[in-house]
C-alpha cells in the first residue's frame, strides 16, 4: 500500500474496503455453519467460475501451483517426461512440472507480446526431437518422451494458441495453459470460429487466485477448468489424498483443498470481476495513449485476436539502462513499480544443471532486461496515469500526452 499521495503499484486495501461487509458476511457464514472444507461455498464457486470460463468443470485447489501440477498429472504426464513450456514466467511454472516428475524444456518468445513463439516450438519439435515407435517426439539427446507443453498467458494476455494446438495436435502432445494471470482473458480462434475465454482451450487449465491477481482470494487458493470430465475427476482425488470416498484411497494424492472462506470470498468478488477487468482494459488504453509518442517506450502490443485483462501493464523500453533509470525516477516520484520477471529462468541458480547459458533464449533475455511493470488495478485513476506517465515523458524529454494534443 503507499502512503501520503504516493502511488501504489496494485491497491487491494480501498478495493477489499469497498467489499468488507460482502466478504465479512462469507466468513460469519462459515463460523455459524462450521463448514470450512468442502462443502456448498466450494461447490457453488466451482460451479459458477466453470460457467465464467466457458468449461464444464472448475476443480478448486489450494494454490495455482497445485492447479498446474495437479493438471498436469491428471493429464497423464509421468516421471522421466519432458513439458514445453517458456523460461520468462514465475518459477511456480516449471516448479510444477518438476512436481508432476517430468523435466521443463523452454522454447523462446515473441518479443511483441512476451508470449511463446509457436515457430520455436514448432522449430523444437522438428529439429530435437525424433519420432518415437508410439508416434509422439522423443527428445534426441535425453531420451525422453516430450509428451505435454504449457502456453502461459502472460500478463494477462493469451498467447496464440491456434498454432500451438495444432502443433500439439500433430506431435500428440497435452496442452495445458497456465491460466494464472488470465482471468477472463480471451482470444479469437480461427479454428473455432469465435472467442474463447482463457482456460477453455486446452485439455485444462490452471489459475491462480493470489491475492493480488485479477480474481484474487485473501490468501492462497486455485482451480483448475477443463471439459474433460475424467480429467476433473482425477483432480477431485489428487487434490483429497487419492480419496473416492472417505478413508477410501485409490492412489496417493495430496492436501491440495480449496478453503471454504476462499471459495465464498471468490464468489462474492467474481461478480464484480468482468467489471474490474473492463476497468483495467480502460486504463490501459488511457496509459497507451499517453505512453504511444514516447520514443523508447514501447506500451504493450494488442493484437486483435485477443482481448487482454491486463493483470499486469508492462512496458519496455530500448535499452536496459533506460528501464532502471526509468524506474529509480519513479520511485523517486513516489509511483511503485515492479519488474516481471527480470532473470529468465533457465538463467536462475535452480535451473543451473541444464547448462544453459546467456543466449539460449535471446528474445526472453533481451525483453528481461528492458521491461517495466506499472501501477495497475481496477481502482487506479486516469489522474494517477496522467501522473506516472508525465514523470516518463519528462524523463526521456518529450511534452506530456495533453501537451501534445
Amino acid at each position: 500500500m503507499a502512503n501520503n499521495g504516493d502511488i501504489a503499484f496494485l491497491d487491494l486495501v480501498t478495493l477489499h474496503r469497498e467489499l468488507e461487509e460482502e466478504l465479512a458476511g462469507v466468513f460469519r457464514s462459515a463460523l455459524r455453519t462450521a463448514g470450512f472444507i468442502g462443502g456448498p461455498m466450494v461447490e457453488g464457486f466451482e460451479n459458477d467460475f466453470a460457467r465464467f470460463c466457458g468449461t464444464k468443470h472448475c476443480v478448486g485447489v489450494a494454490s495455482g501451483t497445485d492447479a498446474l501440477r495437479f493438471a498436469l498429472m491428471a493429464a497423464g504426464v509421468q516421471a522421466g517426461d519432458m513439458v514445453i513450456t517458456v523460461p520468462n514466467t514465475f518459477i511456480a511454472t516449471t516448479e510444477a512440472i518438476s512436481q508432476a516428475g517430468a523435466q521443463p524444456a523452454f522454447v523462446d518468445i515473441i518479443e511483441s507480446t512476451c508470449n511463446m513463439d509457436p515457430e520455436k516450438l514448432r522449430e523444437y519439435l522438428q529439429t530435437r526431437c525424433e519420432t518415437g515407435r508410439s508416434g509422439k517426439p522423443i527428445h534426441r539427446e535425453t531420451g525422453r518422451p516430450v509428451t505435454a507443453v504449457v502456453p502461459v498467458h502472460l500478463y494477462g494476455r493469451p498467447a496464440d494458441m491456434d498454432p500451438i494446438v495444432e502443433l500439439a495436435e500433430k506431435y500428440g502432445l497435452i496442452v495445458i495453459e497456465d491460466a494464472c494471470q488470465a482471468h477472463g482473458a480471451e482470444y479469437y480462434s480461427e479454428r473455432a470460429k469465435c472467442w474463447k475465454k482463457a482456460g477453455s482451450i486446452g485439455a485444462a487449465a490452471a489459475f491462480s487466485f493470489y491475492p493480488g491477481k485479477n480474481l484474487g482470494a485473501c490468501g492462497e487458493a486455485g482451480a483448475v477448468t477443463t471439459n474433460d470430465e475424467a480429467m476433473a475427476q482425477k483432480i477431485r482425488m489428487i487434490r483429497d489424498h487419492g480419496q473416492t470416498r472417505k478413508y477410501h484411497h485409490d492412489i496417493e494424492g495430496y492436501n491440495g483443498r480449496l478453503d471454504a472462506i476462499q471459495a465464498g470470498i471468490l464468489s462474492v468478488k467474481l461478480k464484480y470481476l468482468p467489471d474490474w477487468n473492463e476497468a483495467r482494459r480502460e486504463l490501459a488504453a488511457h496509459y497507451g495513449e499517453n505512453l504511444a509518442n514516447i520514443r523508447g517506450i514501447f506500451p504493450p502490443f494488442e493484437a486483435a485476436s485477443v482481448k487482454p485483462v491486463y493483470h499486469l501493464y508492462v512496458i519496455h523500453t530500448e535499452l536496459p539502462a533506460q528501464r532502471d533509470s526509468i524506474q529509480a525516477l519513479l520511485a523517486e516520484g513516489g509511483v511503485q513499480t515492479g519488474l516481471h520477471y527480470p532473470i529468465p529462468l533457465h538463467l536462475q541458480k535452480s535451473y543451473r544443471w541444464m547448462n544453459l547459458g546467456p543466449g539460449s533464449f535471446p528474445v526472453a533475455e533481451s525483453v528481461a532486461g528492458r521491461l517495466l511493470s506499472l501501477p495497475m488495478g481496477p481502482t487506479l485513476t486516469q489522474s494517477q496515469i496522467e501522473r506516472v506517465t508525465g514523470l516518463i515523458a519528462a524523463f526521456m524529454n518529450v511534452p506530456p500526452a495533453r501537451a501534445r494534443g
